[in-house]
């Protein structure tokens, strides 16, 4: 990583959300309400612009924000409380053999979506109601001794030496969940973990803003942010599938346990053995703890509707600062609650995010296109163990529910907001789908859990 500090220019994220470059909806100016449910008032919602809102590759997955980050939610000097959305590429069609400029893509050999670009972060300037795209990379060393970077996608730890067809993508990097806590963001790796990015370590590959020139480098060489087929050092020039900004991996966090016999797919979840870090979030009503869980499919098999615990945030800060090998326990850990069902199905399984909140825990469900529900539970003692017991009650929320985020507004004043965001663009098979952020008064979410 100190070989790419030095190679290539770095951005703050203060100034990059001041140079934002695209515009956001906001409230109502994001238009109809059609994608919500009944049973619960949204309170603030922001949409995409142009292409986010529609694209069949970026799909929005996992939010996080200043709240976070921050406890006093005090950050920069640009007041812009920054909201950031995690969103996966969804094309994936293999790798494209871009060391020689070709595409293997059976797409369509013209197009930059044939390369697999991983995964990106969006950072909301909450005051402007612009935004800004970040593409997550990771260093390794090439095959000429050289410093260089490839998108998420890749199988990280295998490409030491160059990036060969061995290195293609692996099923896991869905961004499903991130925390952005104090300098890093924490973004879920469903099969193996979390990766681990710097905000500090933001890579300018455009530094004067004009894209018809490239910049030169402080390693010598020069940066072209036109081509959106190449990603890394090649030839001397350094590319970034075009994104202007790229923010590389310092850490990875590895579970050490074993996978399940038996476990061959993503979907399918087991009582013992390794997790899948499906989404995460922060708990901060005591120690601040990262809340990590799984998405599981019982419709797939498996032996578990899926899991969820605690990590203490200091251990998880420590282990990233600290040497290869430290390792974190969780302090806590519950299987979800079962028996409930919904139209004929076990209803506590399918969770696409989850958060703790003054010692009661909150749920999202998806529901295919149709609207998902957000659910309560409650850490109870029974039978000499404690368990999490969910409440009879199920809200219907948006439809394509994700990830989500507690803004506790301690720092600015605003009442508790419980935030998430919807994964479906409008399409033929949801008329009434959108991509928005949203979020709840959670005071509102927690009285009608309670009516």
């Amino acid at each position: 990583m100190n070989r790419l500090d030095t190679a290539l220019p770095k951005q703050g994220l203060t100034d990059l959300m001041e140079q934002a470059n695209r515009e956001a909806g906001r409230e109502g100016g994001c238009g109809s309400t059609g994608v919500y449910g009944p049973d619960l008032a949204v309170n603030h919602r922001v949409c995409w612009t142009s292409d986010d809102a529609t694209s069949s590759e970026w799909v929005p997955q996992a939010i996080t924000g200043i709240s976070d980050a921050q406890e006093d939610e005090d950050w920069g000097s640009s007041n812009s409380d920054p909201i950031a959305v995690a969103s996966y590429d969804a094309e994936n069609p293999g790798r494209s053999d871009y060391q020689s400029g070709r595409e293997n893509c059976v797409q369509t050999t013209a197009s930059d979506a044939c390369n697999e670009k991983g995964v990106r972060v969006s950072f909301f300037n909450t005051t402007t109601q612009m935004y800004r795209h970040v593409l997550l990379v990771w260093p390794y060393i090439n095959s000429a001794n050289h410093i260089s970077f490839d998108a998420l996608h890749a199988r990280e730890g295998t490409c030491t030496t160059s990036v060969t067809t061995s290195c293609r993508a692996q099923s896991g990097i869905h961004a499903g969940g991130m925390v952005w806590y104090g300098d890093y963001l924490y973004i879920a790796d469903t099969a193996n973990g979390m990766r681990v990015f710097d905000l500090r370590q933001i890579m300018d590959l455009n530094p004067d803003n004009n894209a018809d020139v490239n910049d030169p480098t402080p390693d010598g060489l020069v940066s072209n942010v036109l081509d959106k087929k190449r990603i890394g050092r090649q030839s001397n020039v350094w590319y970034s599938h075009g994104y202007r900004y790229v923010m590389p991996q310092v850490a990875t966090l590895r579970f050490t346990a074993s996978k399940a016999t038996g476990d061959t797919s993503g979907n399918q979840c087991y009582a013992t053995a390794r997790p899948k870090a499906s989404y995460v979030s922060l708990d901060r009503t005591g120690t601040d703890h990262l809340v990590l869980g799984e998405y599981c499919n019982t419709n797939n098999g498996g032996t578990s509707s899926g899991r969820v615990g605690t990590y203490p945030m200091t251990a998880l800060t420590a282990a990233v600062e600290g040497t290869t090998g430290t390792t974190v326990n969780a302090d806590m850990a519950f299987g979800l609650p079962t028996g409930a069902t919904f139209n004929g199905e076990a209803l506590w399984h399918k969770i696409q995010g989850a958060t703790r909140y003054e010692d009661k825990w909150y749920f999202h469900r998806s529901n295919g296109y149709d609207n998902g529900r957000l659910l309560q539970a409650a850490a109870t003692l029974a039978d000499g163990s404690t368990r999490l017991v969910g409440t009879t009650k199920a809200l219907q929320s948006s439809s394509g529910p994700e990830d989500l985020y507690l803004a506790h507004g301690r720092g600015d004043g605003f009442a508790p907001q419980l935030w998430s965001l919807s994964e479906h663009a409008q399409s033929s098979k949801c008329l009434l789908c959108k991509r928005e952020l949203y979020s709840y008064n959670m005071s509102e979410v927690i009285s009608d859990f309670t009516s």
